[in-house]
């Protein structure tokens, strides 16, 4: 297998980090609501850049670098739009004003890059230094799977119990004055409730980072391309929001496929950590070989089954109720007979 060059490392962390100052500039430059072209022109754009990139590497340095970085970028954008979920919840919640949602998705984008950085470094010490940390990452993620499935709302409690806190100790006010943090009302300094907004959010992000990094690790150990996988699955999650708007919410069963995803991955990581067993109270501390090995292809096929099969899904039973809503309406309409007309005369 061939070896990423470093130029091409170095000159693609330039161009995405100028693309992402690009992003941001526009966001604050010309504030505004898009509308379902703009966001689907600049979604596509960044899903073709993300094959384009996939296409490189897959000419620097071969399949399996190709195949790495397109399951981990598949992983991490089916992440990033459960993260949309919560994001919505947010907005929805604080009465966020629609046209500085906007700058707000672009301040989460950003901490949730600044903080999946902090973990790519953290987790990929870890694996250098301690190879049983496998089945701890594996663990976490089928728990997490778990959790995702049964939809437990201690996210939603802790939210409410930090937002609690800050009312008692902060003087807040409830009016937005931009996306400002601080205002001044008679003189007096107050926090507006974008504060709120933004420590909701970045709790929302580190909450998924701690998900999303030891899944991406599972599929790859090049920090290199866990990190691109990150930016590309971020990239365009702003303008995803807009086009998928009310689409979100009819995507019920795209949690069970996330929640496959990770249960898979974490069964893969568990069984590479067998493969390479050092912890001696396991098979004497040697690797255990009949573990199955699981590629780096069968991984991309089975992430992109699983959402294929979640939003399908998803789509028919949205289909289904609307259609069972609409009968249920015929049916409370009132029947007019010829007699009914006649006696009306």
């Amino acid at each position: 297998m061939l070896e990423l060059p470093i130029w091409f490392e170095v000159g693609s962390l330039v161009v995405l980090t100028l693309i992402l100052i690009a992003d941001l500039l526009l966001v604050l430059k010309r504030p505004h609501v898009p509308s379902i072209k703009e966001s689907t022109l600049w979604v596509v754009f960044y899903v073709v850049l993300a094959l384009i990139f996939a296409g490189l590497m897959y000419f620097f340095a071969g399949g399996e670098f190709a195949g790495q970085f397109l399951a981990g970028w598949l992983t991490e954008y089916s992440l990033s739009i459960d993260n949309l979920f919560v994001f919505v919840i947010i907005m929805a919640k604080f009465a966020v004003p629609r046209k500085l949602q906007q700058e707000v998705l672009m301040v989460g984008i950003i901490i949730a890059l600044v903080l999946r950085g902090i973990f790519i470094l953290l987790g990929a010490s870890l694996i250098e230094n301690f190879s049983w940390i496998f089945y701890i990452f594996g663990a976490w993620l089928v728990w997490t799977a778990i959790q995702q499935v049964r939809g437990d709302h201690d996210e939603e409690e802790k939210d409410t119990f930090i937002v609690r806190i800050l009312r008692r100790r902060v003087s807040i006010t409830d009016e937005y004055d931009g996306v400002k943090l601080r205002t001044v009302i008679d003189g007096k300094r107050f926090f507006t409730p974008m504060l709120i907004v933004f420590i909701a959010i970045g709790t929302t992000d580190l909450l998924f980072a701690l998900d999303s990094i030891p899944a991406i690790f599972g599929i790859t150990q090049s920090p290199f391309i866990v990190f691109t996988a990150n930016v590309f699955a971020l990239m365009g999650l702003r303008q995803l929001y807009f086009l998928l708007g009310g689409l979100l919410e009819r995507l019920e069963y795209l949690k069970y496929g996330i929640a496959f995803i990770l249960a898979f991955i974490g069964v893969k990581l568990v069984f590479h950590a067998m493969h390479v067993n050092e912890l001696p109270f396991i098979n004497g501390g040697e690797p255990i070989e009949w573990a199955p090995e699981i590629s780096t292809w069968m991984s991309l096929g089975v992430i992109l089954a699983a959402m294929a099969v979640a939003t399908v899904a998803s789509l028919v039973k949205a289909r289904h109720d609307a259609k069972s809503r609409g009968h249920k309406l015929m049916d409370e309409v009132p029947h007019f007979t010829e007699d009914s007309h006649t006696d009306g005369r």
